[in-house]
């Protein structure tokens, strides 16, 4: 199911196989939190940008339209018209955000929707279901994302919850496979490691989650607050702690420094709303930094946002056309941002994966990071 091709240092190669295609990774999986990628950006645009995963979230989905919902209509895939893998979060983050609205507890946690008010409880098995009704690819285990700062003795009982949960969330989606009514019956499951910044808590629990033999391991409870020095401190250190022939998932990350330095340290699988978010707010990604076409230089440059790139906006439209939608409040500045800024991750994916095969990984990410660092 899952295969590592190649390997340069520790960056690897791989290939997965699942019931709704192939992933080569490493990938970055396109967020569409809501079941669409904010910015007006369908899924036929995802495909055009060369597009592998897609992620969406359980939590927000459960609220609105409603799980029940999305499975009456055949499932995720059916309801969004995407045939290729999809992964679900699962709502973990979300509900523990909502710190003033919830109430943790050994069964799962009590809180109240934040668009009407209603009470909600989703523990392990809940999440399990509402997943398996959205009938994603990769279902995640539900877990506690602790705040950050946490002292020790919150994040290890914190941690030792999450792996209780997490052995919950195996045997639910055992049964739930097995179900007649089940859309995807070959639904796959991701344990995720916690710990914070506390490398003792980080490794005792990746030998802990290994155990459970896992279709993948995520690490969470990142890019939450601490240091990029102390993230991939982390990533570093715990890694070499979970299964060698199974994906790694850096979850809510990032930038593409972080994943370039995040690659070299053996992750996978990434996912960050910074593409479509800064392109939302014209904010877009280039192999020469990042430029903000709201700013006046642009107003009369009649070049695309990168000249060597080969996405849907760089080969129809100039920076000065762009920026006159943007300030227009035009949706279509507004889209042709979010989908430059997606092709730029999924096409540095690709080189990465290219540059890993030809052994040269450290010599691309070097030339890479210092392209960003130059003005522009």
């Amino acid at each position: 199911m899952y295969k590592v091709l190649y390997r340069d240092k520790k960056a690897k190669s791989a290939i997965m196989e699942t019931v709704h295609g192939t992933i080569m990774t490493p990938v970055f999986m396109n967020v569409g939190t809501a079941a669409a990628i904010k910015g007006a950006v369908s899924t036929m645009d995802l495909k055009d940008i060369e597009t592998q995963v897609e992620l969406s979230n359980t939590y927000h989905l459960h609220v609105r339209p409603g799980d029940e919902t999305i499975k009456k209509l055949g499932g995720l895939h059916s309801f969004m018209n995407w045939d290729r893998p999809i992964l679900t979060d699962s709502g973990g983050f979300q509900v523990f955000s909502l710190a003033s609205l919830r109430k943790i507890k050994e069964e799962g946690v009590h809180f109240n929707s934040h668009i009407d008010g209603r009470k909600i409880f989703m523990g392990p098995e809940e999440s399990m279901q509402i997943q398996s009704n959205l009938a994603s690819t990769i279902a995640m285990a539900f877990d506690e994302c602790p705040p950050y700062p946490a002292t020790r003795e919150y994040m290890q009982n914190s941690v030792d919850r999450t792996s209780r949960w997490l052995v919950r969330c195996k045997a639910k989606m055992r049964e739930l496979n097995n179900l007649e009514g089940t859309i995807n019956k070959n639904q796959l499951l991701f344990g995720i490691n916690q710990g914070g910044t506390f490398e003792d808590i980080r490794k005792n629990h990746a030998k802990t989650i290994s155990e459970l033999d896992l279709d993948g391991y995520a690490l969470g409870g990142l890019a939450v607050g601490e240091s990029h020095e102390a993230m991939y401190n982390v990533i570093e250190e715990t890694v070499p702690y979970l299964p060698s022939d199974k994906p790694v998932y850096l979850m809510g990350v990032g930038t593409p420094e972080n994943i370039l330095e995040s690659v070299e340290r053996g992750v996978d699988f990434f996912d960050c709303v910074y593409p479509s978010r800064n392109g939302r707010h014209g904010h877009v990604y280039t192999n020469q930094g990042k430029r903000n076409l709201f700013n006046q230089k642009y107003e009369l440059d009649s070049k695309p946002i990168d000249e060597n790139c080969q996405c849907p906006a760089c080969k129809n439209y100039s920076r000065a056309y762009i920026r006159h939608l943007l300030k227009a409040k035009e949706m279509l500045g507004m889209r042709l941002c979010v989908i430059h800024n997606l092709y730029f991750y999924n096409t540095m994916m690709k080189e990465i994966r290219e540059a890993i095969k030809n052994g040269s990984f450290s010599k691309y990410k070097k030339e890479k990071i210092d392209g960003f660092n130059s003005k522009n």
